[in-house]
């Protein structure tokens, strides 16, 4: 293949979460009056169990990379105990035959000293929304270890992130173009116009450079790559959680390879087959919702940016897209700030001061803390790969007019993050619109699904979407709500890896509708 190695960091509401706590909830989970989904009625014949996952009769060769992994993403040293272990594995670029060669796939396992070494592993896959194995280090690093001690957890990354074979396709002024949502660029005054620009210029570029094997990197695809690590694992069924984007995935596995599953869970899903313009005011709800709760958190701790916080992020927003903050555009602004909100990182809540320290100081014109922080984030959500991925998986992207009529309205109903989302909604808009991915018509495995009330990176109206293809296939699910504020769940809360932990364990699905605690 041409593909060459890129240097890819990949790191990275008046509501019940006012004052969030400091870190992930170990309270028990809060039952919701609801229905149980799927629940045996007592005249109700009992279904069968459901298949247990094995342990690999034949793994990968792994080798310890814990300290470069977390130096790289900049999670800093490893808590006493924890392990990191890389490996890849070979897979086909495409199954069917249709195309020839094959792909170097990246993995990572995480382990705790006391985990269990006689269990299967469960396998991850986060998607485009940061690399598996960045997801997974941020779990690995944080306090609530109940899942990890119980389990060793396999991430595996999408083609062209992470560890995974990467991709080094756009030009370095079209990619800062479309970080900076065309601020800096010639055509600044008709945003919209010069990032469809942009989009057209990243498009040749990229399927110019991956061809014959552009039409590879969508979620069926990826999921052939899981498909193969089971049968590199010589194993008839694993335990599969996908999040944010990787639950798309994890529904392309579950349709093509569905009776290899013991399990399925979905952390904070996108909404299954939303048009591009629905999965963003979705992922702004979150965005803004986060945001609030940050800012409640920032005045109980008395943080830097003063009495309100918010304004005070505001302001910058605005200072930055009038070029106050000198080669730090709004977007990369932005984009800095909801990828803070939306880390993987278990102490996320502890981090308030971070954020308010840096943001305060470019304020007063100390760049410095705030450019370190939009180097790490752009890295870890806005590698070349992360643009072939996320434009593959793009469902009807608007048309320049309705993108410049959005600037509008977003602007005005998300203040902070809508004018902005609305000229990025250009990024895709020339690349070749595929059909959404098949979801499974016939599965019957229980599912369990976890979402947040403050999600930054795909917001919480992707459920009811994933819910109700899971029913219409026959599967029973529950559905359980998370009070913080962070991406993805499992992460970030205690109750949640518990009950994730007893769904691994026995298939058992807690009360549809329940609530884990912030």
């Amino acid at each position: 293949m041409r593909w060459t190695r890129a240097a890819v960091l990949a790191s990275a509401l008046s509501m019940m979460i006012a004052g969030c706590g400091a870190g992930p909830s170990d309270r028990p989970v809060v039952a919701v009056e609801h229905p149980a989904v799927g629940r045996a009625e007592p005249s109700t014949p009992v279904p069968s169990p459901p298949p247990v996952a094995e342990r690999p009769k034949t793994d990968l060769s792994w080798r310890d990379c814990t300290k470069p992994t977390l130096d790289l993403l900049g999670l800093g040293p490893a808590p006493a105990g924890v392990v990191l272990e890389c490996s890849e594995y070979s897979t086909p670029i495409d199954a069917g035959g249709n195309v020839l060669g094959s792909f170097r796939t990246g993995a990572m396992r995480a382990r705790l000293a006391q985990t269990p070494s006689d269990v299967a592993p469960l396998v991850l896959t986060s998607g485009t929304d940061r690399s598996s194995t960045a997801t997974l280090a941020g779990l690995a690093v944080g306090p609530a270890s109940a899942l990890l001690g119980a389990r060793p957890i396999v991430a595996v990354d999408r083609r062209g992130l992470g560890t995974s074979q990467p991709i080094d396709c756009l030009p370095p002024d079209i990619r800062r173009g479309l970080a900076d949502n065309a601020q800096f660029g010639p055509d600044s005054a008709d945003p919209v116009q010069a990032v469809a620009a942009l989009s057209r210029e990243a498009t040749i570029s990229c399927r110019d450079f991956l061809q014959p094997y552009e039409g590879t990197f969508d979620a069926p695809h990826a999921a052939d790559d899981i498909e193969q690590l089971r049968k590199q694992w010589q194993v008839e069924h694993i335990d599969l959680l996908g999040t944010g984007n990787g639950a798309r995935v994890a529904l392309s596995y579950a349709r093509k390879f569905g009776d290899h599953l013991a399990r399925l869970a979905l952390d904070s899903p996108e909404a299954a087959g939303a048009d591009a313009v629905t999965a963003e005011e979705q992922r702004l709800q979150g965005a803004e919702a986060a945001l609030t709760a940050f800012a409640q958190r920032c005045v109980g701790l008395g943080c830097s940016l003063g009495p309100d916080p918010r304004a005070a992020i505001t302001d910058l927003v605005r200072r930055a897209g009038e070029g106050g903050l000198g080669d730090i555009s709004a977007n990369a602004l932005l984009t800095t700030i909801s990828g803070f909100l939306g880390g993987p990182r278990a102490d996320q809540a502890n981090r308030v001061a971070e954020l308010a320290d840096a943001l305060s100081a470019a304020g007063r014109g100390d760049r410095a803390a705030l450019g370190n922080l939009v180097l790490r984030e752009s890295a870890a959500t806005a590698s070349d790969g992360q643009f072939v991925n996320r434009c593959t998986d793009v469902q009807q992207p608007p048309t320049p007019t309705k993108a410049a009529e959005l600037m509008g309205t977003w602007g005005q109903k998300y203040p902070v993050f809508g004018k902005n989302a609305a000229i990025a909604l250009m990024d895709c808009s020339a690349w070749p619109v595929a059909g959404a991915p098949p979801l499974p018509e016939k599965f019957t495995l229980p599912v369990l699904v976890l979402g947040g009330i403050a999600d930054p990176v795909v917001g919480n109206g992707g459920q009811a979407s994933v819910t109700g293809a899971l029913g219409a296939a026959g599967a029973r699910h529950a559905s359980v709500n998370w009070q913080g504020w962070g991406h993805p769940v499992f992460t970030h809360s205690g109750c949640a890896q518990r009950l994730l932990l007893d769904y691994l364990k026995e298939a058992r699905l807690p009360q549809d509708g329940s609530a884990c605690p912030a």
